[in-house]
C-alpha cells in the first residue's frame, strides 16, 4: 500500500497554491485498486492531502463535538410517514381516507423538505440486513478479489466498483469507496454480480422497486395526476443500486464522506446503517438525518423536481466523515436507461397553467446526466441550467 502524505504538511488547505504533486499522489492511491478501505488497513493516523477539503466546505465542529455539545437537537427533523396507513382494507371508505392523509404528508414533505423517512414499506427487517451485510462483505473480502470490479470505465458497465467516481476532478476526494450497480432497465445477468451480495442485492432490488412504484403512484396523486401517471412517464423504468462503504476516519474534521449533492434521479431510496452522518439543507441550515430503526429514506430528484415545475424540491444533501465505521449505505436511484433512452422530458403540462407557466426546458436524461456531473463537480445543482 503507497504511503499519501499527511493533512499537517499542507496546513489543512487545498487551496491552488498548495505545492504538492497532487496528481501523482492521486494516480498513486487510484492504482492501488484498494479504495480507502486500503489506506486505513494499512494503518494510516493521518488523512492524506487528496482527501482535506477546503474549509469552507466542512461542518463548524466536528461531528463527535457536535454529538457531545448536543447542537443539533433544537433543529427540525425530516417527517416520519407510516405506509402501513394507505394499506387497502375491508373497508374501501377508509382506506381511501387513510391513504388521502398519507398522500398528503408525502406531498408536503416533497414540497418543503425534498425529503422524508418512511416506515412500515413492506421491505422485511431481515433484508434490510441482510442488504447491509451483504454489501459489507463485498468491500471487505481480500482486495485481490475486488479488484476485478474496479474501473473508471463507467460507459456500458453494470457493474463499477470504484473510490470517488470524480476523483481527478474534485476540489478534495472523498472518504469512501462506491459499488454501482446497474438493475434495469436492461436485464442484468446475476453472474456479474459478485458472489458475496449477489443473492441478496437481487433480492432487495426486486423489494425496492416493488416500492419505488407505490411511492410513484402516491406522489402522482400528491401532483394532483392518476396514480400511474409518472410510471406511465417512464420514471420507474429502471433503477441502479449505489452501495457506499465509509471507512472510519482519524480526522473526520478535515474531510467528508460525500460533498454537498443533489440526485440527478426521479427518485432515491436510501437504506442507511445506524451510525449517522447524513445531512441535508434545509432553509441554509445543514440537519441531520437521525437513522430510525426500520426506515428507508426517501428524497426528490432533480428530474422530479424539473417534470413536477418546482412543485416538488430535490435539495442538496451530504455525508460527513465519522470517526467510527464503517458506515455503510445503499441508495436506489430510479431513473431510465441514460445511454438508451431518447424520451424527452419536460414539465408535465397537466400541471402547467396560465398561473403556473412552465419553469425549465426540455431534456434527455442523457443530457440532464451530463450536466449534474459537471454541476456536482463544483458543488452546485445542474436543474438551473435547463430553466426557461
Amino acid at each position: 500500500m503507497v504511503v499519501v502524505s499527511g493533512a499537517d504538511e499542507v496546513s489543512g488547505s487545498n487551496s491552488p497554491t498548495t505545492s504538492y504533486a497532487r496528481i501523482k499522489e492521486l494516480r498513486e492511491f487510484d492504482e492501488t485498486k484498494a479504495g480507502v478501505k486500503g489506506l486505513v488497513d494499512s494503518g494510516v493516523i493521518k488523512v492524506p492531502r487528496i482527501f482535506v477539503h477546503p474549509p469552507d466546505t466542512l461542518p463548524d465542529l466536528p461531528p463527535q463535538l457536535c454529538s457531545i455539545h448536543n447542537c443539533c437537537q433544537t433543529h427540525p427533523t425530516i417527517p416520519v410517514i407510516d405506509l402501513q396507513e394507505a394499506t387497502v382494507d375491508e373497508d374501501p371508505t377508509a382506506t381511501r381516507s387513510r391513504r388521502k392523509e398519507v398522500v398528503d404528508k408525502i406531498k408536503q414533505a416533497s414540497e418543503t423538505w425534498g425529503f422524508f423517512q418512511v416506515v412500515n414499506h413492506g421491505i422485511p427487517q431481515i433484508v434490510l440486513e441482510e442488504t447491509l451485510e451483504g454489501v459489507r462483505r463485498f468491500y471487505e473480502q481480500d482486495t485481490e478479489i475486488k479488484k476485478q470490479w474496479y474501473t473508471r470505465d463507467l460507459l456500458g458497465k453494470k457493474i463499477v466498483y470504484d473510490s470517488n467516481f470524480d476523483l481527478y476532478t474534485s476540489a478534495a476526494a472523498s472518504w469512501r469507496d462506491s459499488m454501482y450497480c446497474v438493475m434495469d432497465p436492461q436485464p442484468l445477468d446475476p453472474q456479474q454480480l459478485p458472489l458475496v451480495c449477489r443473492d441478496i442485492l437481487i433480492e432487495y432490488s426486486k423489494q425496492v422497486r416493488r416500492l419505488g412504484i407505490a411511492l410513484f403512484e402516491m406522489l402522482s396523486e400528491a401532483l394532483g395526476l392518476s396514480p400511474k401517471h409518472l410510471i406511465d412517464m417512464g420514471c420507474a423504468e429502471g433503477h441502479a443500486l449505489l452501495c457506499h462503504y465509509y471507512p472510519a476516519c482519524p480526522q473526520p474534521e478535515l474531510t467528508l464522506g460525500s460533498t454537498k449533492h443533489s440526485d440527478n434521479d426521479f427518485l432515491t431510496i436510501l437504506l442507511q446503517d445506524q451510525i449517522g452522518g447524513l445531512q441535508v439543507l434545509f432553509q441554509n441550515q445543514w440537519i441531520d438525518v437521525y437513522p430510525t430503526p426500520g426506515a428507508l429514506i426517501i428524497n426528490i430528484g432533480d428530474l422530479l423536481q424539473l417534470i413536477s415545475n418546482d412543485g416538488f424540491k430535490s435539495v442538496q444533501h451530504r455525508v460527513l466523515a465519522r470517526s467510527v465505521g464503517p458506515r455503510i449505505s445503499v441508495a436506489c436511484f430510479f431513473t431510465t436507461g441514460v445511454q438508451s433512452s431518447t424520451t424527452v422530458y419536460g414539465p408535465i403540462k397537466e400541471l402547467l397553467s396560465k398561473d403556473n407557466p412552465p419553469v425549465y426546458r426540455e431534456t434527455t436524461v442523457k443530457e440532464f446526466t451530463a450536466h449534474h456531473r459537471e454541476k456536482r463537480d463544483r458543488g452546485s445543482s445542474a436543474l438551473p441550467h435547463f430553466k426557461l
